[in-house]
C-alpha cells in the first residue's frame, strides 16, 4: 500500500513492519514506530478534523501533546473507545480504528461549516450574552430556547457508551532525585546525579527517551552522531542499580513536600486485551530533589488563515521527517522569526523536498543557518508577513507582503502545499508554576521563565529559556549535581560533552504579524476553543482588564489545551492593546494536569464494587453468621439489628433494647475512630483541641471530650483516656475519624509547631466490645487478668491494661447506653475470639448481641447526642447543654474566641430538648419542621427540626430529640409538628428521658 509522502530511508520507525490501520473508515498503512499524526501524513492526509466553534476544516499542527487539532476518537474492539486522543501521541498498532469528530455528515462535507458565516454572533462572550437573553424574552423562554442547543453544540467527540474494560494500577514510590524530561538536559541531569550514588528517577512522556535528539540529524556528541550517543547513554543508565527509567510516563502535578504525580501508560494509549497488565499506572512519588528539564513548545505565528489544514510548526515537519520518514508536503513553504526554521527547511531541502522560499518577518536575519539556507538555493524574504492564505481543505498558497513602516509592500501569492511556521519558543514552566516557584519574563526570548523555587527543585535547559544543545547538556549535567548534593549526595559529576553541529537560539516574537485591517479570514490564537486575535481585543474593548478575565470571557487557554500554543500570543495582543508590558498584565494559572490524564488511571480499582472501599469489622463474620442485618455507616458495614423467628426490624431492636437493659447487651464498637497522641506535650495540645481540661486528668481515668472548629461549632466528640502522662487514648465518631485526625495535624503543623507530639491513626488496630447491662460486670470480669474491675477499683470513667481472654487489653468503664458499661479494646487479629469468649459468657445471664439502632435508640433514651445527627455544623456546646463540658479556667481552645460573638449568645437560638407526642404510639420523622401552631401562616419561619425519633422500649412510648429556638424556656409548652396527614402535638421536655439521676450507670 503505497505511502506517498513516505520518504526512501531514514527516520526510526521500523520500514520492515508494515502496520494496517483506519481513519474514518477508510484503510491505509503506516510502519511500526509511526504515531497515528505521522501514519496519516506519510499517506498525504492532512484533513483530520473540523474546529470545535466553526466547524472549520483543521489538520496536523504538532509532533507533541501539545496538539490543538488532531483530537481523534481511537477504538480498538472490545469496547475500548475513547474520544479526544491526540493523534500526535497514539502508536500506531494493527487494526487501529480512528474517526474525526464534530462534523456531520462527514468529515469534508461537514453541515456544521454554516456556523462560520454567523461567526460574528460566535464572538467572544457569546455563552454569557446568549444566557442572559434580551429582557423582553424573558429569561425563562431564553434559557428554554437558547440553553438546550448551546449544551448539545458543547463539547468534542463522544463519550464511550459502556464501561471501561480495563484495569488501573497506583504506586508510590521515593526517590533522591527526581528528573522529568528525557531529552538532552534531563538525561544528562540524570548521569551526573546517579553518579554521586543517589537514587534518580528519570521519565519521560514520549515512547522512547531523548527528546529532541530523536530528531537530530547533523549534531554531534563527543565526536559521535547525536542517535549513537543517546543509545549509549540509555544503556548505561539502564544498567544502574540506582536509576529508574520510566517512557511512557507523564508528569502531569506538582503538589505540597515534592509530591510528584506521574502517569505512565503501560499498554498502548487505549490498553490492550492483554489482562495480565494494567492499562495505566498512577504514580506518586515524594522527591527529595527535582530538576526538570521539560523543553519548551514551538509558537504558531497569528496571521489571517493560519489554521488551514497544511499549516504546521516547522519543528514538527522536521520532526516528521527525520524520526518518522515522513515529508508533510511536496512543495513548502516556511514563514518565521526564528532561526530553527531554517534547520527544518535544511533538512526537508536535503531529503529532496521542494522548499522554494524562507519569508522572514524579521528585517536582517543572520548566522550560518540563514546563509546555509542561502546555499541551498532557498529564497529568503526578509521583513515579510503573511496576510492570508488560500485553499479549501489544505492550503495551496500563501499571501505575503513586506511590512514597512507600517504599509504593507508588493503583495503577492506563493503556492505550496505545506506552510511551516515558527514563532519562537516557549518554556515550559508549568510544573514549575505549580510548585508555586515565581516566573518572570526574558525579554530575549520573548517568554515567561522560571524565577525563585519555592519548593526543591531547579529547571535547566530549553524550560528555562535557555536553548541550544551545549547549553542543554551543561546545564542539565550542572542541575544533576546540585540535586544529588542537596539530597546528601556529594561527589557527582556532571559530563563533559563537545557538540557539534548548528544550533539555533536567536529569535522571537509572540502576537499577530502585521496584517492589512482589511483582511477577511480568521487569524486564531487559540486552535482547539476557536479563539480570534479579534476575539481577545474585544475582550479588552468590553472591559476585561485582567489576563485571567481575558481567558475566561474568550475561552482561550482552557479546558484540555491548557494554552500551551496559546497562552503568550493571547498575552501580548491583549496587552498591546491594554498599552501594557507582558510583564503587567502577567500570566494565566497552570492546572494539573497540565497535560490529558485518564479518569481511569485516577479513579484506580475504586469502579463498581470497588468504588467504595467496604470496611469491615474483625466481628463482621460473626455477626454475619448470626443473621445480622448491616448497614452502611461511612465506608463501614455496620451490624445494624439481629432478627430472630422472622422479626422484623422494629420487633427484633426492641427485644434487643430490653435484654440489654434487664441483663446484658454485647456490641461491635470497632468502627469508633481511635487516635494516639503521644509525646511530652500530650496534654498540652489536647487542651488547645478539646473545650474540657485535661493537664490534671489523673492517668487510668477518661473523660468526655468535645472538639469545636475555629467558628467554634461543635466538630466532634468521644471518649478520651490518659494512659500516661504523656500518652492519650482518643476515641471519635465512627464518620469524624479521617477529619479528627487532619484537624489535629493541621494544628500540629501550622499553629502548634513547637509542641513535641505525634499522632497516629489507631482504628484499625483495636477491635472494641461493648458489654452494658446490670449483668456487665458478671460477664467481663472472669475474662480479665491483671486489674481489678469491681466498682470502687475501677469507677465509671476509668480505663485499665491487662488482658482479656490471656490477650493485651485496654478496658474502659463508659456507657453510651446509660447503663453499666464496660469497652474492651483488643488488637484486631484477636477481635472475633475474644468475642466470642465474651459471648459465650454472656450467654450464662441471657445477654443478647445488639446493633447500632438499638445503640441508638438507647443512647436517645438518656439524651446522648451523636454529632452529625443533633448538629448541622451550627451547632455550638451551649445550644447542645454542653457548657459543663467546656474548661471555665481554660485560656484558650480551637472555638473559644469565637463562642463570644454576638450571634453565638443571641436569644432564639435552637437548643436541644426532648419531645414527647401525645399519643404515646405516634413516632415522628426525622428531620420534621417545628412551629408553634398547627396551621402556621404561609412563610412562618419554623422553631426548629426533630433530630432524633424512635420508639422506646424502656418508656413504652415514642421519644424524640430535637433543635428548637428557645427550647430550654419552652419545657412544658405545647409545640406542633405540621405532617400531610395533619399536625402532630408535642410536648417540650427535657432531653433525658431514662434513669436521669444516672443511678444504673454509676453501679
Amino acid at each position: 500500500m503505497a505511502q506517498p509522502f513516505r520518504t526512501r530511508s531514514g527516520g526510526r520507525i521500523d520500514r520492515a513492519r508494515p502496520v494496517r490501520f483506519f481513519f474514518d473508515g477508510v484503510a491505509y498503512q503506516g510502519q511500526a514506530g509511526d504515531t497515528l499524526a505521522s501514519a496519516l501524513l506519510a499517506n498525504g492526509v492532512h484533513l483530520v478534523g473540523r474546529s470545535y466553534k466553526y466547524h472549520r476544516p483543521r489538520g496536523i499542527l504538532t509532533a507533541g501533546p501539545e496538539e490543538p487539532n488532531a483530537l481523534l476518537g481511537i477504538d480498538r474492539g472490545a469496547g475500548r473507545f475513547a474520544p479526544n486522543i491526540r493523534a500526535t501521541e497514539v502508536m500506531l498498532t494493527e487494526g487501529l480504528t480512528a474517526r474525526s469528530q464534530n462534523n456531520w455528515p462527514s468529515l469534508g462535507l461537514d453541515l456544521g461549516a454554516v456556523n462560520s458565516l454567523f461567526s460574528r454572533f460566535y464572538s467572544a462572550g457569546f455563552y454569557y450574552k446568549t444566557f442572559m437573553g434580551p429582557k423582553s424574552a424573558g429569561p425563562k423562554l431564553w434559557h428554554r430556547l437558547f440553553e438546550p442547543v448551546v449544551r448539545h453544540a458543547a463539547g468534542l467527540g463522544a463519550a464511550p457508551a459502556g464501561a471501561d474494560p480495563d484495569r488501573y494500577a497506583a504506586f508510590f514510590a521515593h526517590c533522591d532525585v527526581l528528573v522529568v524530561g528525557a531529552g538532552p538536559a534531563g538525561l544528562a541531569a540524570a548521569l551526573a546525579a546517579a553518579s554521586s550514588g543517589a537514587s534518580v528517577v528519570l521519565c519521560d512522556e514520549q515512547d522512547e527517551p531523548g527528546g529532541s535528539l530523536l530528531a537530530e540529524t547533523a549534531a554531534t556528541i563527543d565526536g559521535t552522531p547525536a542517535a549513537e550517543w543517546l543509545a549509549a547513554t540509555l544503556q548505561a543508565l539502564a544498567a544502574l542499580p540506582n536509576v529508574r527509567l520510566m517512557p511512557r510516563t507523564q508528569a502531569f502535578g506538582y503538589y505540597a513536600q515534592n509530591l510528584i504525580g506521574l502517569n505512565e501508560r503501560v499498554t498502548d494509549p487505549l490498553g490492550t486485551v492483554d489482562g495480565n497488565a494494567p492499562r495505566e499506572r498512577l504514580w506518586q512519588v515524594r522527591a527529595g530533589e527535582v530538576v526538570l528539564t521539560t523543553g519548551a513548545i514551538e509558537r504558531p505565528l497569528v496571521f489571517p488563515g493560519n489554521d488551514r489544514p497544511g499549516v504546521m510548526l516547522a519543528e514538527a515537519a522536521r520532526t516528521y521527517l527525520n524520526r518518522y520518514g515522513v515529508t508533510v508536503g511536496s512543495r513548502i513553504v516556511l514563514a518565521t522569526v526564528h532561526d530553527s526554521a531554517y534547520r527544518a527547511a535544511l533538512d526537508l531541502k536535503a531529503a529532496g523536498v521542494d522548499v522554494p522560499l524562507i519569508v522572514d518577518v524579521r528585517a536582517r536575519p543572520a548566522g550560518p543557518l540563514v546563509e546555509a539556507a542561502r546555499a541551498a538555493g532557498i529564497t529568503i524574504e526578509t521583513q515579510t508577513t503573511v496576510i492570508g492564505t488560500k485553499g479549501g481543505k489544505r492550503v495551496r498558497a500563501v499571501g505575503l507582503a513586506r511590512c514597512v513602516d507600517g504599509a504593507f509592500v508588493a503583495p503577492h501569492w506563493a503556492a505550496c502545499d505545506a506552510l511551516l511556521v515558527c514563532g519562537g519558543w516557549t518554556p515550559s514552566v508549568h510544573l514549575h508554576s505549580q510548585s508555586r516557584g515565581k516566573l518572570v519574563f526574558d525579554e530575549d526570548c520573548q517568554a515567561y521563565v522560571p524565577g525563585d523555587s519555592v519548593q526543591r527543585e531547579r529547571s535547566a535547559g530549553a524550560c528555562r529559556g535557555h536553548f541550544g544543545l551545549a547549553t542543554a547538556l551543561r546545564e542539565g549535567g550542572e542541575a544533576g549535581v546540585e540535586a544529588a548534593a542537596r539530597a546528601g549526595f556529594a561527589g557527582g559529576k556532571a559530563p563533559r560533552l563537545a557538540v557539534g553541529g548548528t544550533h539555533p537560539e536567536r529569535g522571537g516574537y509572540i502576537g499577530a504579524l502585521p496584517h492589512p485591517e482589511e483582511a477577511t479570514d480568521k487569524a486564531f490564537v487559540d486552535f482547539q476553543n476557536d479563539v480570534c486575535e479579534t476575539d481577545i481585543r474585544q475582550a479588552v474593548r468590553e472591559g476585561m482588564r485582567s489576563i485571567e478575565h481575558v481567558k475566561r470571557y474568550t475561552t482561550t487557554g482552557m479546558a484540555t489545551d491548557q494554552g500551551k500554543t496559546s497562552n503568550l500570543n493571547a498575552l501580548a495582543i491583549a496587552a498591546r492593546d491594554l498599552g501594557k508590558s507582558i510583564p503587567e498584565v502577567g500570566l494565566t494559572t497552570f492546572r494539573q494536569p497540565y497535560t490529558p490524564v485518564t479518569f481511569g488511571v485516577f479513579a484506580g480499582a475504586s469502579r463498581g464494587d470497588l468504588f467504595d472501599p467496604v470496611r469491615q469489622t474483625p466481628i463482621h463474620g460473626w455477626a454475619a453468621e448470626n443473621g445480622a442485618a448491616f448497614e452502611d455507616v461511612g465506608l463501614w458495614k455496620r451490624a445494624w439489628y439481629f432478627p430472630k423467628g422472622g422479626e422484623d426490624m422494629h420487633a427484633a431492636v426492641a427485644r434487643e433494647c430490653r435484654q440489654t437493659r434487664a441483663s446484658a447487651g454485647i456490641f461491635d464498637a470497632s468502627t469508633l475512630g481511635k487516635i494516639e497522641v503521644v509525646g511530652p506535650d500530650a496534654a498540652k495540645f489536647m487542651e488547645k483541641l478539646y473545650t474540657n481540661p485535661w493537664a490534671k486528668l489523673e492517668p487510668g481515668r477518661c473523660r468526655y471530650g468535645l472538639m469545636l472548629n475555629e467558628a467554634g461549632f461543635v466538630m466532634d466528640d468521644g471518649v478520651i483516656a490518659r494512659l500516661a502522662e504523656d500518652r492519650f487514648h482518643v476515641t471519635t465518631t465512627t464518620g469524624g475519624a479521617p477529619r479528627v485526625l487532619n484537624h489535629m495535624e493541621d494544628y500540629l503543623q501550622t499553629e502548634f509547631p513547637d509542641l513535641r507530639v505525634w499522632l497516629t491513626s489507631t482504628t484499625e488496630q483495636w477491635a472494641v466490645i461493648a458489654v452494658q447491662g446490670p449483668k456487665a460486670r458478671d460477664i467481663v470480669a472472669p475474662l480479665v487478668a491483671g486489674f481489678d474491675i469491681a466498682h470502687e477499683a475501677m469507677p465509671h470513667m476509668s480505663i485499665r491494661e491487662g488482658t482479656v481472654c490471656g490477650v493485651p487489653a485496654r478496658v474502659m468503664r463508659v456507657s453510651f447506653t446509660g447503663e453499666l458499661g464496660y469497652e474492651i479494646n483488643v488488637p484486631a487479629d484477636y477481635g472475633r475470639a475474644v468475642w466470642e469468649a465474651v459471648w459465650a459468657e454472656g450467654r450464662r445471664y441471657d445477654a443478647v448481641a445488639y446493633g447500632t439502632e438499638a445503640m441508638h435508640v438507647m443512647r436517645a433514651e438518656k439524651g446522648y447526642i451523636i454529632v452529625g445527627q443533633e448538629t448541622d455544623g451550627t451547632v455550638t456546646p451551649d445550644d447542645l447543654g454542653l457548657n459543663w463540658a467546656i474548661g471555665k479556667a481554660k485560656k484558650d481552645f480551637v472555638g473559644k474566641r469565637s463562642l463570644i460573638r454576638p450571634d453565638m449568645v443571641a436569644a432564639g437560638r435552637k437548643q436541644l430538648v426532648g419531645l414527647v407526642t401525645a399519643n404515646p404510639a405516634t413516632v415522628l420523622e426525622e428531620g420534621a419542621q417545628i412551629t408553634t401552631t398547627a396551621t402556621p401562616a404561609a412563610g412562618t419561619t419554623a422553631l426548629g427540626h426533630v433530630t432524633s425519633s424512635y420508639d422506646s422500649p424502656a418508656l413504652g412510648r415514642s421519644i424524640a430529640l430535637a433543635l428548637v429556638a428557645d427550647g430550654r424556656k419552652r419545657k412544658g409548652e405545647t409545640l406542633h409538628v405540621p405532617m400531610p396527614g395533619g399536625a402532630i402535638a408535642v410536648t417540650v421536655v427535657d432531653p433525658v428521658f431514662f434513669d436521669p439521676r444516672g443511678d444504673r450507670l454509676d453501679v
